[in-house]
């Protein structure tokens, strides 16, 4: 993991307490797009030394992950 990721992962942990549009932040903050940042976000999630790092947070962002796979898989086809 680099500079970056640690402070990806950092800003998830924070960002609850913040005010203000998440993805204004996203793109202020980092420099990229939020489809960018959600992309990265979820590599760091798969990554041990990331759920070594923060296994709180980690773990609940994959359980999040997994729940939105869920809801997505379960929803009627049009």
């Amino acid at each position: 993991m680099n500079d970056v990721d640690h402070a990806i992962l950092a800003f998830e942990s924070e960002f609850w307490l913040r005010p203000g549009s998440k993805e204004r932040v996203i793109q202020e903050r980092f420099g990229i797009s939020p489809t960018r940042y959600y992309q990265r976000l979820n590599r760091l999630l798969d990554e041990p030394e990331a759920l070594a790092r923060q296994p709180v947070l980690v773990k609940r962002l994959l359980r999040m992950r997994d729940e939105r796979s869920e809801r997505r898989s379960a929803a009627p086809r049009g």
